[in-house]
């Protein structure tokens, strides 16, 4: 896992160069959020949470995931909680340190409700699961398959920089699980805190 500081390192200086941008000359209009397609990536620092007693793997290493996401509505509700609606595409590249080296490559849908009423700060809930291609079996004693599934749900907040390019950060939680289909089934689980850009194309 030699090139996890250089991932890291990576990220930054893309955070660094873009906020170094002019910033957006007026607020941008969010009453036609229809249709708006974003893409974007984050990258994280992977730490354990234990809920039970035989998950005692402690799961650290490094989360890159690059997304797509379409906004379904234009903003609904009043005051501070109105927002809306987004439904998207997010790939998972997980890279293992320990308690042992491994990986998990996988793909899944998300949902994302965005608030609205912050000007350039859009606070966002989500969540989203899917498929999870691993080589745990035999490298990590809660999961005796391959094959699993990732689970997670989070916030954070997207700040506009210009009209097109946005810094984002937030934390999720995140749960691996074969869901039965094999034994053990003990689950991992961990937490994201997490950052990274994104960029609005249409």
């Amino acid at each position: 896992m030699t090139d996890i500081p250089r991932m890291c390192a990576v990220a930054v200086l893309l955070c660094a160069g873009v906020a170094s941008l002019p910033p957006v000359a007026a607020e941008e209009p969010v009453s036609a959020l229809i249709g708006t397609q974003t893409v974007g990536m984050i990258v994280g620092g992977m730490l354990p949470v234990r809920v039970m007693d035989a998950q005692s793997s402690k799961l650290n290493g490094v989360a890159v995931h690059p997304s797509w996401q379409i906004a379904l509505t234009d903003p609904i509700g009043d005051g501070w909680w109105r927002g809306s609606v987004a439904l998207g595409v997010e790939a998972a590249f997980l890279g293992i340190a320990e308690p042992t080296s491994a990986y998990g490559v996988g793909i899944m849908p998300k949902l994302v409700y965005t608030l609205t009423s912050f000007g350039s700060l859009k606070p966002y809930l989500e969540g989203g699961g899917g498929p999870l291609w691993t080589n745990f079996n035999g490298r990590i004693p809660e999961q005796g398959t391959d094959f699993n599934f990732l689970v997670w749900g989070g916030a954070g907040a997207t700040y506009h920089l210009t009209a097109r390019w946005a810094l984002n950060a937030g934390i999720r939680f995140s749960h691996i699980s074969n869901a039965d289909t094999g034994s053990p089934n003990s689950g991992l689980n961990y937490l994201l805190p997490f950052m990274g850009l994104s960029s609005k194309f249409f």
